[in-house]
């Protein structure tokens, strides 16, 4: 088998780490060929050819210096790979890639997840954070092997056979300038295969040890991912729920259609101290409606808050169980019927509102859980914001069509609409926080707090039945 390797290698910062992958791609028993994209002349010995020169002025661009390589010696070899410079792909991710690429259909590729190690050697999976999940209706059984479909598509690199490499080609997605859109434009180097020329992403749950990259700066630990024990708890569930009936489901669609993640409803959103803080000190029972894993729901939880959480979906709610959150059916009217004779002292809806068709109506079907001292928490991303203002005016004809959900499925949420849809449910706003960014801060102390709607890049209502 004759196998191209191409990496990408800015300066002189990851030294240690090209010669790990250089030394493990050398003492592969297979025909390997490999090329490194360098900004500066760099001597790696006769083994390895070195190719200067970045694609635009921009140094993240170098990634794509890649894809005229693969293109001009597309028949020249088996396989493709890809990679920065500081992720280790081992033979025994060649060989499973192999082995599953056999069984899957022509459209799909076997992708990979990234892990990182801290000091002590305990594993977690850095390519699962933020808004990225795992899909609950993509999981199926092929040949053998288990599949599901993460919304992370970026691993830093990806693997094609030669087959796959020339339809991708023949997309007319694949040679294309340096650009970005949900993906920075260094992942997007390594994203386009699947973002755009016609592949789907998919990565084999049923043999994941062999589908997993080390980072080896294992800079994220602590920071970004999550630990290996919560991953292969929700892998656990996904094997057990495809030979389930019962279809999956999810809650509400989490994506929007917009070409930027930005709003994109969080699965693993950082404790939210701020809304902690203003959650009343008598409330000693929350529902927390669209929870990811619950991270500010397990800080009530510690202080002896019974939480109950409608999950965004099934999946998640593996995460959110661990815990200490009690998990209701990710379904509004099932979680409604089984909390039919319940009263919660608070409800919180954390970036939730403006992902719903209809808001309003959710939410006024809820207002019964409550009673005279209860109150409703409710965030919303604020398009009046400066920096939100042109996806704002981009579909301001659509807004005023009614169009707009069909067109971004978003709702472009400010203080007026959220304040509309409160009081058709029955409630009153009693508390308002926006939430600025400090580099504005002086302005709106400046302007007396006139510009403050403007510089808010969030507003956290609390409101009560009227």
């Amino acid at each position: 088998m004759k196998i191209l390797v191409a990496i990408a290698n800015y300066g002189t910062k990851n030294q240690q780490y090209l010669t790990r992958l250089i030394d493990e791609y050398k003492s592969m028993p297979f025909d390997i060929d490999i090329v490194l994209l360098s900004n500066i002349p760099k001597e790696l010995g006769p083994d390895v050819e070195v190719l200067v020169g970045l694609p635009s002025k921009n140094p993240w661009s170098l990634p794509f210096s890649h894809k005229k390589i693969f293109v001009e010696r597309a028949k020249d070899y088996d396989l493709f790979i890809y990679s920065e410079d500081d992720t280790l792909i081992t033979k025994r991710n060649i060989e499973a890639f192999l082995k599953v690429t056999k069984v899957l259909p022509a459209d799909e590729i076997a992708g990979f997840l990234r892990y990182e190690e801290d000091t002590n050697g305990k594993k977690y999976c850095s390519s699962i954070h933020s808004h990225f999940h795992w899909v609950p209706t993509s999981v199926k059984s092929l040949g053998g092997y288990t599949f599901a479909y993460f919304t992370n598509e970026h691993s830093a690199c990806y693997i094609l056979t030669r087959e796959q490499l020339q339809k991708a080609i023949e997309s007319g997605g694949y040679l294309v300038n340096p650009h970005e859109g949900r993906y920075d434009l260094l992942c997007t180097a390594a994203t386009d295969p699947y973002t755009q020329c016609g592949f789907t992403k998919v990565v084999c749950i049923s043999h994941i040890d062999n589908f997993l990259l080390h980072h080896l700066p294992n800079q994220y630990v602590g920071k970004m991912g999550i630990e290996f024990d919560e991953m292969a708890a929700q892998i656990r569930f996904m094997l057990a729920m495809n030979g389930n009936k019962e279809a999956p489901v999810q809650l509400f669609s989490t994506r929007t259609k917009l070409n930027k993640s930005t709003w994109d409803k969080l699965y693993y959103e950082k404790c939210r101290d701020d809304i902690l803080a203003i959650i009343p000190s008598h409330c000693k029972k929350v529902l927390s409606i669209g929870c990811g894993w619950g991270a500010t729901e397990a800080k009530l939880v510690q202080s002896g808050v019974q939480v109950m959480g409608i999950p965004l979906d099934p999946i998640i709610a593996e995460s959110t169980k661990r815990r200490g959150i009690q998990v209701l059916p990710p379904d509004f009217e099932r979680a409604k019927q089984s909390l039919s004779n319940q009263k919660f002292d608070c409800i919180l809806l954390s970036n939730v509102m403006q992902h719903l068709r209809y808001p309003k109506k959710i939410l006024k079907g809820f207002t019964d859980l409550l009673d005279e001292k209860s109150c409703v928490i409710i965030t919303i991303p604020n398009f009046k914001f400066v920096k939100y203002f042109y996806t704002a005016l981009k579909y301001r004809k659509a807004y005023k069509n009614g169009e707009i959900f069909d067109k971004t499925r978003l709702h472009l949420t400010t203080h007026r609409m959220t304040t509309g849809w409160l009081s058709y449910s029955g409630l009153n706003v009693s508390n308002i926080k926006y939430n600025t960014n400090k580099k504005f801060r002086p302005l709106v102390w400046a302007s007396l707090g006139l510009l403050t709607e403007y510089l808010a890049r969030e507003i956290v209502f609390v409101a009560k039945k009227t």
